[in-house]
């Protein structure tokens, strides 16, 4: 999946410049969730301020966006969430990668995700919950930072390196707890660990009280397109199996990358 930013619409296909704009809004809401209200909106898009005013009007209407109501910024809506959520359960990543995110999560007992990137983002495109009693909150479609997870730190640092600070000069590197990478100079120093060590370490980064072990899946050309993490909470962590939950996701990932390398 390619990272999308706000260039001008594509040429419509004849008949359907409409949908095209449609698709061109929904899109920039896609790239910066929760940022754009309608004037930032006119400021990127080459529409009037009536027009995408409309637009967003009949995109709520469908379920499609959906507006925060302390700032009335847009987000991506569930309906949309949910049609994505059929492309997943069929898509090949996530059949390739099923068996041994399974395998992984009964050989730890912890909850293990699998991402995709998304815009300046990344995406859980499946989730296997912990069997024990405490458990994560997120969920199948939840959007999450690059700079704070191990799943967008081990796609960060597995992309060549133009592309990964090019990629990361577009971050909004705010805070999600006082742990959280803020500094662009400090992410690439995490990046350059993430690289030495084969795995991505989120330090109660995202979470308060979650550490999180991550490594980056690679498509047949060694290109990443996706990233599994395995989320651990810090009362259970034990710094003496560290070495055996690393060793777990990197066989996870490299067996992902196996199979999908297979896939016709």
């Amino acid at each position: 999946m390619n990272d999308e930013t706000l260039d001008a619409p594509r040429q419509p296909v004849k008949g359907a410049a409409s949908f095209s704009k449609f698709m061109v809004v929904l899109q920039a809401i896609a790239d910066q969730p929760g940022k754009l209200d309608i004037a930032r909106l006119t400021k990127a898009l080459p529409y009037p301020r009536g027009t995408l005013y409309r637009i967003v009007t009949a995109l709520v209407a469908e379920g499609l966006v959906s507006e925060s109501r302390d700032n009335s910024t847009y987000q991506l809506g569930h309906r949309l969430i949910q049609l994505a959520s059929k492309s997943w359960e069929t898509s090949d990543l996530r059949s390739a990668a099923r068996d041994h995110i399974e395998a992984l999560r009964n050989a730890t007992g912890e909850t293990v995700h699998l991402a995709v990137p998304s815009g300046t983002g990344m995406v859980y495109i499946d989730k296997l919950e912990s069997p024990r009693t405490v458990r994560m909150t997120s969920r199948i479609g939840t959007r999450v930072e690059i700079h704070s997870t191990s799943v967008g730190k081990a796609y960060l640092a597995a992309l060549p390196d133009a592309q990964c600070r090019k990629l990361a000069e577009t971050l909004d590197l705010r805070p999600r707890t006082r742990n959280t990478i803020t500094d662009l100079n400090a992410l690439y120093a995490d990046v350059e660990k993430t690289r030495a060590r084969g795995h991505s370490y989120d330090n109660e980064e995202n979470e308060p009280d979650i550490r999180c072990f991550g490594g980056a899946i690679l498509d047949r050309t060694g290109a990443p397109v996706g990233a599994v993490s395995l989320s651990i909470p810090i009362y259970r962590f034990d710094e003496e199996r560290a070495r055996f939950f690393t060793d777990k996701v990197q066989e996870t990932v490299s067996g992902i990358s196996s199979a999908l390398a297979t896939m016709v």
